[in-house]
């Protein structure tokens, strides 16, 4: 059996922590076994690995997601580059596609298609091994796993069984119903229906046919080629709620959807993240401050406070899912991480000639390195705060630490590589300060010492 998990989504309903460029997977608020702070994403891929299920594994992702998503889970992780964002469905027909033509794995294999962030305990990776073999005593086209439904939620899908028991492991589904009301969902589980968790599977064979039969691509490069022409439609809707034998498979045990500050809250080991105090007579209230500015919270319960570079949220929790109606999202994002480390914005300013002004702090791991690039428009000074790293200006190399400041003027080549931890301040000035007008010739180190080897 083949595993594809899909990662994709901005998380708005987790603003102002989650972005265009770091969606609700990547947040850093759960807890380990160790107490260490980690992301959804990288608790699923543990998981993974602690019941065998790694190794079968692919993630597939959109170009915005590669670099956190392999500082995350490292670079050995299989990931499936998504062109664009569509859907669920485009996503898994290239991940069908991909494994048909490229992988080249048998028509009669299994696929299981799982999120990348479900909040569960290892039991439920244990009930998708199953569904291979649910499968094939079923003769089903597809297998999904059902949660137990605990109350009468108005958030998610629902499947409802048909009457006749064929088996004790798996359900037949009757019909679908989407996100109904409290009081249709309470008569939906008083007659057995089960949450729909977004985990199915099939046979690559039924698959494939199914999109011979509807005229599209079969073979990884021409689905490329034609992805933004795709129906942008989830699988759902497209597939699963069409498909002629459909079986559910059980699952009473732990499940969650993380999707909103109330649910993420409930799920975080600490009642406080980052600088700031909670008063004691704070209930039920939890403070998560990624800014270096302390945040007080006095005698107010049930409620998210919430601050990041990109702004500030205090809510009720029970309006917390509001949120994503309320928030102007165009603004870029002011905190990133990426494969070299994170960047921060801390100051914006724009003046009357037209000129811009981006203050940020940036820090670089050990042992990684900006690439070598140039700013067309665009001017830098660079003051190192911290670390040692080596500097490269117009192809001469010069050691730099603490305390040094670095004039960078625009067209003139320049990149760095960490010693150590490295942290600096790059103020940017000039009419284009965005990635479009940077031109980066060279991305590893190795190859920008060749190049200025010459």
């Amino acid at each position: 059996m083949r595993l594809v998990l899909l990662s994709g989504g901005s998380g708005k309903r987790l603003w102002p922590l989650s972005n265009d460029a770091r969606s609700k997977q990547f947040l850093k608020v759960l807890e380990n076994e160790n107490r260490e702070h980690v992301s959804m994403v990288q608790r699923v891929w543990h998981q993974l690995k602690a019941t065998g299920l790694s190794r079968s594994s692919m993630i597939a992702t959109g170009k915005a997601q590669v670099e956190i998503m392999q500082a995350q889970v490292g670079y050995d992780v299989p990931l499936l580059i998504e062109p664009e964002r569509r859907d669920t469905f485009p996503a898994i027909a290239l991940a069908a596609a991909y494994l048909y033509s490229v992988e080249g794995i048998a028509l009669n294999e299994t696929v299981a298609i799982l999120p990348v962030d479900p909040y569960v305990e290892d039991h439920f990776f244990e009930v998708v091994k199953s569904l291979d073999g649910i499968l094939q005593a079923s003769g089903a086209d597809l297998a999904l796993i059902g949660v137990q439904p605990t109350y009468n939620s108005s958030k998610y899908g629902y499947m409802i069984p048909e009457k006749e028991v064929d088996s004790a492991s798996y359900r037949r589904v009757a019909r679908f119903q989407e996100k109904p009301s409290e009081e249709e969902a309470e008569l939906l589980i008083t007659a057995g229906a089960l949450w729909n968790c977004g985990v199915f599977a099939f046979k690559l064979d039924y698959l494939i046919t199914l999109l011979e039969q509807k005229g599209l691509p079969i073979h990884y490069e021409a689905m490329l080629k034609h992805y933004d022409t795709l129906p942008k439609i989830s699988f759902d809707y497209e597939v699963v709620e069409q498909a002629e034998k459909v079986v559910a498979v059980p699952y009473e045990g732990y499940w969650k959807d993380l999707g909103t500050w109330n649910t993420l809250t409930e799920e975080m080991g600490s009642c406080q993240m980052g600088k700031g105090i909670l008063s004691s007579d704070c209930e039920n209230t939890h403070l998560i401050n990624e800014t270096d500015i302390p945040v007080t919270v006095l005698g107010v319960s049930n409620i998210v406070v919430a601050a990041s570079p990109d702004g500030i949220l205090v809510t009720d929790k029970s309006s917390s899912p509001r949120i994503k109606d309320l928030i102007n999202f165009n603004q870029g994002p002011m905190y990133e991480e990426r494969e070299w480390g994170w960047s921060k914005i801390l100051d914006t300013q724009a003046y009357g000639d037209g000129s811009r002004v981006v203050t940020r702090r940036i820090s670089l791991q050990a042992g990684k390195n900006l690439g070598y690039r140039l700013n067309r428009t665009c001017q830098e000074v660079w003051t190192i705060v911290k670390g040692e790293a080596e500097f490269i200006h117009n192809g001469n190399l010069m050691r730099v630490q603490s305390g040094n400041v670095l004039h960078i003027p625009a067209k003139t080549m320049h990149g760095i590589r960490a010693f150590d931890d490295v942290e600096f301040i790059a103020v940017q000035t000039g009419p284009d300060i965005s990635e479009g007008d940077a031109i980066e010739l060279y991305k590893d180190w190795s190859e920008i010492e060749r190049h200025c080897a010459k």
